[in-house]
């Protein structure tokens, strides 16, 4: 079985623990054990249900722990009566779980970051990318969570804004790397819109949508990172596209404006452009300075000085630029792409080379790094 496949029980073994009376940082653990096993054991011996291997296995780890703990026999008592083997159930507990570690004793930053590591399956890293905080902070962040909900029994769940923070960074992680992961989130996110009528799930499923369909027009077949305005058009998902621009229209006509609504009608807008040049960026424009509003956010302002270029010409947008703070992932990439519209590309391969030195991930390095490789060799001729 793959690392992909083996991922994907993941959230579903630690549910069926939690249900059982395990507290979530010692199931957590004993999931994790298990999966250790899992690839040790199963490449010469594949079970026929391996969700209920990895539970059986998780569960006899999980009490050995428990028994090993003596100043736990209460909890001991409770979880000694171990169910007979079988199939585990085949509910799809994903989503409850993703409810209950956005428990109210959690800060809203903190039940974040716990659902992505242990129900998302993001490494810290990734969390920590996505917060724009150094790993080793990230790292304390989590395990405090893992303490405070520690003997805490999960029955209460947590905020509908949490679930859809978690939803979007998973989505985020998936579009920009894992397929399985972006894919998962968008089931997520349309088992809750079917069981809750709330626009702000309908707007993160529209946003899920309308970014999904793009996917194929990506990449390159050598792997390269191909820019927005040089995508093949034709290569986009219509159907996908469709069916976000009408949830999102119908979560707009409610008025209650989000910054997950204003972000899709972003998305939207890209979409409904038959080429890059008939771009309705003035209106963008408009839509960033929504989402600014909602959520003052600086990679939100970063991406409106992208479209501020693009609508009043390179000079604004780099005028726009230079009122945010340089430390900004992506910032530099942003100025040599302005600086390059405005004429400069001295100056311009200079930022890209710069950018690529900083990028966090290798197709986008690759990418900045031939942008700056370009213009250097125009230069040369």
């Amino acid at each position: 079985m793959d690392e992909a496949r083996l991922r994907s029980l993941t959230p579903g073994v630690l549910a069926v623990l939690v249900r059982r009376g395990a507290d979530f940082a010692a199931a957590e653990d004993a999931v994790q054990d298990a999966l250790v096993e899992a690839v040790r054991v199963w490449p010469d011996d594949p079970p026929r249900d391996p969700k209920g291997w990895l539970v059986t296995v998780a569960w006899r780890r999980f009490l050995d722990a428990a028994r090993a703990d003596t100043t736990r026999r209460r909890r001991e008592e409770r979880v000694d009566r171990e169910p007979p083997p079988g199939p585990a159930p085949g509910a799809d507990d994903t989503l409850w779980l993703y409810f209950l570690c956005a428990h109210p004793a959690l800060t809203p930053s903190s039940a974040v970051a716990l659902t992505l590591r242990a129900v998302g399956g993001l490494t810290t890293r990734q969390i920590a990318g996505a917060y724009l905080v150094p790993e080793a902070t990230m790292a304390q962040r989590i395990s405090r969570a893992k303490r405070t909900v520690s003997g805490v029994r999960l029955d209460r769940p947590g905020d509908v804004s949490t679930v859809l923070r978690v939803l979007y960074l998973v989505f985020n992680e998936g579009y920009s790397g894992d397929l399985d992961l972006a894919a998962e989130a968008i089931r997520l996110t349309r088992q809750l819109a079917d069981a809750i009528d709330h626009p702000e799930v309908a707007g993160l499923l529209a946003l899920m949508l309308l970014h999904h369909a793009r996917r194929a027009a990506r990449t390159a077949p050598d792997g390269s990172l191909v820019p927005l305005a040089e995508q093949d058009r034709r290569r986009w998902d219509t159907r996908a596209i469709a069916e976000g621009v009408r949830i999102l229209q119908t979560a707009l006509a409610r008025d209650r404006l989000g910054e997950y609504q204003a972000q899709a009608a972003i998305a939207a807008l890209h979409a409904d452009a038959p080429t890059a040049a008939e771009t309705d960026w003035v209106q963008i424009v408009e839509w960033y300075d929504e989402l600014a509003r909602l959520t003052d956010s600086p990679v939100v302002r970063l991406n409106r000085a992208v479209a501020v270029g693009e609508a009043d010409g390179p000079r604004a947008g780099l005028t726009a630029l230079a009122a945010l703070d340089e430390s900004l992932p992506r910032h530099t990439a942003v100025a040599a792409y302005l600086h390059e519209r405005d004429g400069d590309p001295p100056t311009a391969a200079r930022l890209y080379a710069e950018a690529a030195r900083k990028a966090s991930n290798l197709a986008e390095r690759d990418h900045l790094t031939r942008q700056a490789a370009r213009l250097n060799a125009q230069r040369d001729r």
